[in-house]
C-alpha cells in the first residue's frame, strides 16, 4: 500500500478570496434601515427619519466601523497606530477584572450562566426549569462564606431590548493572531452591528474564580443564546491582545505572525468550572461532553464527577408539566446543590494551592 505522500506547509501567507459582494444598493439599504421604524408612531417624525436615514446610508457606504479611534498608546507592538475606543474600553474592563480576580484577599467569585433563552417576559410566558436550576446552585453558592456570585442570564438576548450577542466571525480560522483578545470585529458602526453584549461578559467570565454553566438541550445541542456566547469566547483561548501586532485586520500579517510562532495564550486558564445539562428526549450526555471539552480545552479546570451533571428530566413527558416534573425530581435538585458546592470547594482548593498542579508548563505539541 502506497503511503501518502506529506504535505509540506508553505512559510509564506497566502489569502484565498472570492466571494461575491455583499455591498447593498442604496434602495436596499434604505428599506432594510427603515424597518426598524415600521410602527406608525413614528410618521410624525419621518423627516427626521429620512435625514437620518441618509447619514446612515453615507456611513455604510464609506465603511464607518470604528468612527471613534486613538492611538494605541504604551504597551502595544505599534503604540501610534490607532484603535477603536469601544475596544480599549473593554480592554481596560478585562485588565481590571484580572487584577481584582488575581488578588489573594477577594471573595471567590463564581459566574452562574442560565444557558436557556425561554422566559416569562417574553413570548413563552413561562421561565425556564434552566432557570430554577441556575438560582437553585445560586442560593446554595450563597450560603459558602467568602462567596459571591455573579448571575448571567441569557435569557435577556431574547427578552430585553438591545441585548445582542453577534456572530463569530471565525477570524481564527484565517490566522490565530487576526482574532483580538477581547474580540474586535463589534461594534461595526457600518453594518449597525451595535449593541454587542460580549463586551460586558468578558471581564465577568475575567473575573470569576469558577464558572457554573446550566442548560437545557435544544435540538440535540447547546441552545442559541448558549452557543452564540461560546464561539464569541474563542478569543479567549489564544486570541491576540495586541491588533496594532497585525495593523488590525491585516490577514496576511495575521498569518505571517502565526507561522513565526504564535504561543496560544489561554486567558482564562485557571478557574474552575461546573457543567449542568438537561433535557427531556435525547442530546443531555452529548452537550454535557462537549460543555466539559470545550471549557478543559481553554484550560479550566474541572470541580469533579458531582460537577458534571447531565439528567433527563420529564423524560418524553409531555412540555405542559415540565415544570411539575421538574417539583418532583428532587434528586436533580439535590444534585444540583452538590454541584455547586463541588464547584466551590474546587475554587477554594485552587485559590489556596491545595489543588495538584496542573501539566500547563508542558509544551503541547498541538497547539491550537
Amino acid at each position: 500500500m502506497t503511503k501518502p505522500a506529506r504535505v509540506k506547509k508553505s512559510r509564506k501567507p497566502r489569502v484565498v478570496t472570492g466571494t461575491p459582494s455583499v455591498e447593498l444598493s442604496k434602495a436596499e439599504f434604505t428599506r432594510r434601515f427603515l424597518e426598524r421604524f415600521y410602527d406608525p408612531e413614528f410618521a410624525a417624525v419621518s423627516a427626521s427619519i429620512a435625514e437620518i436615514t441618509a447619514v446612515a446610508w453615507k456611513n455604510y457606504i464609506e465603511y464607518h466601523k470604528s468612527p471613534r479611534a486613538k492611538a494605541a498608546g504604551r504597551g502595544f507592538d505599534d503604540p501610534s497606530f490607532e484603535l477603536p475606543l469601544e475596544w480599549l474600553e473593554a480592554r481596560a474592563e478585562i485588565l481590571a477584572a484580572a487584577k481584582r480576580q488575581k488578588q489573594a484577599r477577594t471573595r471567590s467569585r463564581i459566574l452562574i450562566v442560565n444557558g436557556s433563552s425561554r422566559s416569562d417576559k417574553t413570548c413563552p410566558g413561562e421561565m425556564s426549569k434552566t432557570y430554577r436550576l441556575a438560582k437553585l446552585a445560586q442560593r446554595t453558592l450563597e450560603k459558602q462564606p467568602r462567596f459571591e456570585i455573579d448571575f448571567l442570564d441569557l435569557s435577556l438576548l431574547a427578552s430585553q431590548y438591545g441585548r445582542v450577542i453577534h456572530p463569530c466571525k471565525a477570524c481564527v480560522s484565517t490566522a490565530m493572531p487576526l482574532c483580538n483578545w477581547p474580540c474586535s470585529c463589534y461594534p461595526n458602526h457600518a453594518l449597525g452591528q451595535t449593541n454587542d453584549w460580549m463586551n460586558e461578559i468578558y471581564p465577568r467570565f475575567v473575573a470569576a474564580h469558577g464558572v457554573m454553566i446550566l442548560t437545557p438541550v435544544n435540538w440535540y445541542q447547546a441552545t442559541s443564546p448558549l452557543k452564540l456566547m461560546m464561539d464569541r469566547l474563542v478569543c479567549a483561548d489564544g486570541g491576540n491582545p495586541d491588533p496594532t501586532s497585525t495593523g488590525g485586520k491585516d490577514p496576511v500579517r495575521a498569518k505571517a505572525l502565526e507561522l513565526s510562532g504564535w504561543d496560544y495564550p489561554k486567558h482564562l486558564a485557571g478557574r474552575a468550572f461546573s457543567v449542568v445539562v438537561h433535557g427531556d428526549a435525547a442530546g443531555v450526555l452529548e452537550l454535557r461532553r462537549i460543555l466539559c471539552d470545550w471549557l478543559t480545552d481553554m484550560e479550566l479546570i474541572s470541580a469533579g464527577p458531582t460537577a458534571e451533571l447531565g439528567r433527563y428530566l420529564g423524560y418524553y413527558e409531555p412540555y405542559a408539566t415540565s415544570h411539575d416534573d421538574l417539583d418532583r425530581d428532587t434528586a436533580l435538585q439535590s444534585e444540583v446543590r452538590n454541584a455547586a458546592a463541588s464547584l466551590a470547594e474546587r475554587v477554594r482548593q485552587i485559590r489556596s494551592g491545595r489543588h495538584p498542579p496542573d501539566d500547563s508548563k508542558l509544551h503541547s505539541p498541538r497547539e491550537k
